[in-house]
């Protein structure tokens, strides 16, 4: 990409990311487990939000697309702090987050770190927890032993990893099982086919949520995805909406 910018962080690793400027509330995608900026959905929302001259920031996580780092080296502590860095460095007005099956789970804790300057949170088939109801008592041990657990991938050959320290911090951080500290307007979208996220998921995070502006949409023949056309268009809707569209 060729405007593609790198941020340093305090030891060097060197974080990708796109930054288009404009009106405000700058819209910031995250992507989901082993997903970069150069994804559908990121890419439809930035050509979007630059069209309308919307402020938009897409990032690739350290271990991930451009960025620097190993994938094994990633937590969702280190990702969020890699969010943080570049909002902070790039960014100096209120922030909608939209964030992407796990970057729905990094989304909040990002969300929580930035307090009053978030505007707004969309998730897409946001999957909170999935360390924990995602993995059986079987993964588990091995996880909590230090051995990493492959699973088939339906979007590639590659199988794909968790890796014992994404586990570990993954389940420090779980959020569904108490109020999540959170108090800005929040649609959650979600596929009600999704074989990888059950989209009750997104009805525990709704309930969760202290926010009492939360709007859970279901797709019915949507997938994990939702990339579809319709999909994307409903993504931009809800993010018109919640920018203040009329």
């Amino acid at each position: 990409m060729s405007d593609t910018q790198f941020h340093t962080m305090p030891d060097g690793r060197r974080i990708a990311f796109r930054h288009a400027k404009g009106r405000g509330p700058t819209l910031v995608f995250l992507p989901g487990y082993m997903s970069d900026m150069a994804g559908g959905k990121a890419t439809a929302l930035f050509d979007w939000a630059t069209a309308r001259g919307q402020a938009c920031l897409l990032l690739d996580y350290s271990g991930c697309g451009m960025s620097d780092g190993t994938f094994a080296d990633g937590t969702l502590s280190r990702w969020r702090d890699e969010v943080v860095a570049l909002v902070d460095a790039s960014v100096g007005g209120p922030v909608l987050m939209i964030g992407s099956s796990m970057g729905g789970w990094l989304m909040l804790l990002v969300a929580q770190a930035l307090e009053e300057r978030l505007a707004g949170m969309v998730g897409i088939a946001a999957a909170p927890d999935f360390t924990d109801w995602g993995r059986s008592d079987a993964d588990k041990a091995k996880l909590a032993a230090g051995e990493t657990v492959h699973d088939p991938n339906p979007y590639g050959p590659e199988p794909t990893p968790m890796h014992p320290s994404f586990f570990a911090d993954g389940q420090a951080l779980r959020q569904l099982d108490a109020t999540v500290p959170i108090d800005v307007p929040v649609r959650l979208l979600h596929g009600q086919r999704d074989a990888d996220v059950p989209w009750a998921i997104s009805m525990r995070l709704a309930e969760a949520l202290r926010s009492g502006d939360v709007q859970v949409t279901l797709v019915k023949d949507g997938e994990h995805r939702l990339s579809r056309p319709q999909d994307i268009a409903l993504l931009l809707r809800t993010v018109a909406a919640l920018s203040g569209d009329a």
